[in-house]
């Protein structure tokens, strides 16, 4: 069908209501835009939804999140008559449209005889994961585009261990998704019949006070908060999202007297007014916090994303200049506190274990490997890191210590199955803490791991291609480094070639091929250099861009600098 039909059908559906029809028109000569809208659905990935919002087939609106949801509503009756009465749990965030989209999302399902437990206000993602478990719920969704532009939204599906669906569910799912083909197919209801049915529940500070109390369990050393929160200078940013009560409330009740917040980033915001991006892995987006902080001699920043699944941090150098951590680097400290603690307080499990992603710098598992630690890798997403933590559990083989990925994520205990910026927030502020006491900064501590690991130095770059053309380009550019592979890259030689779709591991030197233990394939390709430097390649899963990942490890941070420089170039250059 092509977008001149999809768009057709939509003007004709009695279904469609009369603004959305108004808004369509006002396009009908725009062949650019029109293609753009309705060029294909919107596709129900393996999390969910996420799209611009506005009208048309490829967009964020009631229609598409209410087919997406019959699809899902199908699916759980299908499971039974249990399943349906365990209920879905649905929470948002403070983007445009994410209360109306809940709304609908759990008017659809009860229609369809399926008890829901709607959030009386916005919440975190990783509140919404802990829900699904603590209620015994056999699914829940999250209205959020996580960190994206104002312009986005999104629907991410979770199941009852409180994670993302795992591919395999989430294709029976999609199955369901595109089986519904007509508007007149997605059943709803009102609000009062569903509530008259019992089937639509509010839910609100009982289950969240019941998420804080764990969160705060997770503090390893509480007489240390105790003694020194109350002089640790903390500034905080929501960014205009979730985070703001939630990461407050945890701070305060264990002993951090100092936080100060953001005032022009408090308040829920869904333009995020004051931010380009509302992204913590964006320095910019910290300006603000700095200046604050830079007010009040602070003695770390610390913000979370919109959904509050992220956390960023922003610490003075040696200098006293406040510099933003990358991901990798928050990641390393993060291990080598948890672990060092926990062994300090002999609580480390022999057999426990870290997880990060194939992405992720591998300075976390030098660190682990230290304190007799092993490290699991997953693919991009914290979708598997929470497969592994279910996986450990299940068997009893590990005990799962900490998750994190280059991307901001980081999740301790396993009350949570996604990546979690309260938990992130209290555990960055304990550390910052623990280093405080010994008379160090953050920055300082990340020199003393440089020193006795190497200097590791990670960046990324994004290429950004919107629209069914940047669809194509994107795929071109994975076909052609997959059939022209680079094997050497600024005068490096190229050792290792992994491509993640079809499970191999090209040794170069040696000629071999040897299979990568993976429990399925992804579109993902890795190089490794000669010198221990690496690069990944892989399209992004939730947003119109391609992503290249790179990592160095130099004798000093300027031998690390100059090498990324190197490979950046080297990568970057065949991209155009």
């Amino acid at each position: 069908m092509d977008y001149r039909e999809r768009y057709r059908l939509w003007m004709e559906s009695p279904v469609i209501d009369k603004a959305t029809k108004e808004e369509l028109a006002a396009i009908a000569h725009d062949e650019k835009e029109l293609e753009d809208r309705f060029y294909k659905d919107l596709e129900f990935g393996t999390g969910g939804l996420r799209g611009i919002i506005g009208a048309g087939s490829n967009r964020m609106n009631k229609y598409t999140v209410g087919r997406a949801t019959q699809g899902l509503a199908n699916y759980i009756k299908k499971q039974g008559p249990q399943a349906m009465n365990r209920g879905v749990v649905i929470a948002y965030d403070s983007r445009r449209m994410s209360k109306e989209f809940a709304l609908e999302t759990a008017l659809v399902l009860n229609a369809n005889g399926i008890k829901t437990y709607l959030y009386d206000e916005l919440q975190p993602t990783p509140v919404l994961s802990f829900s699904v478990r603590e209620l015994g719920a056999i699914a829940g969704v999250v209205i959020t585009a996580s960190h994206n532009p104002p312009a986005y939204n999104g629907y991410k599906v979770y199941w009852e261990d409180g994670g993302q669906v795992p591919p395999s569910r989430s294709e029976e799912i999609i199955k369901e998704v595109y089986a519904v083909e007509r508007f007149e197919d997605i059943k709803t209801i009102t609000r009062e019949e569903a509530e008259a049915r019992g089937l639509f529940h509010i839910i609100g500070e009982d289950v969240l006070s019941r998420y804080i109390e764990r969160v705060k369990q997770l503090c390893i050393n509480k007489e240390l908060v105790k003694e020194v929160g109350k002089e640790l200078k903390i500034v905080y940013t929501p960014l205009h999202g979730t985070g703001n009560k939630p990461v407050r409330r945890v701070l305060g009740e264990l002993g951090f007297k100092n936080v100060i917040v953001v005032p022009e980033q408090e308040l829920p915001d869904p333009e995020f007014r004051t931010v380009k991006y509302p992204n913590p892995e964006e320095p910019e987006a910290f300006a603000l916090a700095i200046e604050l902080a830079k007010k009040h001699d602070a003695d770390i920043i610390i913000g979370t994303d919109p959904d509050s699944d992220r956390l960023g941090v922003v610490v003075k150098d040696g200098e006293g200049k406040y510099v933003v951590l990358t991901g990798n680097q928050l990641g390393a400290l993060l291990v080598n506190y948890v672990l060092g603690s926990l062994q300090r307080a002999g609580r480390l499990p022999h057999n426990g274990a870290i997880i990060k992603t194939i992405v992720t710098s591998e300075m976390g598992r030098e660190i682990a490997k230290s304190y007799g630690i092993e490290t699991v890798d997953t693919y991009t997403g914290f979708k598997f890191i929470g497969e592994k933590i279910k996986e450990f559990e299940e068997t009893g083989d590990k005990v799962f210590l900490f998750g994190y990925e280059e991307s901001y994520g980081y999740l301790a205990g396993d009350f949570v199955r996604d990546k979690d910026g309260v938990i992130a927030s209290m555990l960055a502020c304990e550390m910052a803490a623990y280093y405080k006491s010994r008379g160090m900064t953050l920055y300082d501590g990340l020199v003393e791991l440089w020193e006795r690991f190497g200097y590791y130095h990670e960046t990324q770059k994004s290429v950004y291609l919107e629209g069914k053309e940047g669809m194509e380009r994107i795929k071109a550019i994975m076909e052609d480094f997959r059939a022209n592979p680079p094997f050497d890259v600024g005068g490096v030689k190229v050792t290792v070639i992994k491509d993640y779709k079809d499970l191999k591991a090209y040794h170069v030197d040696e000629g071999k091929i040897l299979p990568i233990a993976m429990s399925q394939p992804s579109d993902v390709l890795r190089y490794t250099l000669a010198d221990g430097s690496w690069f990944a390649v892989r399209p992004s899963g939730t947003e119109p861009k391609i992503k290249f990942y790179f990592s160095t490890v130099g004798k000093s941070l300027k031998d690390a600098e100059d090498k990324m420089n190197r490979l950046v170039y080297g990568v970057m250059a065949r991209v155009g």
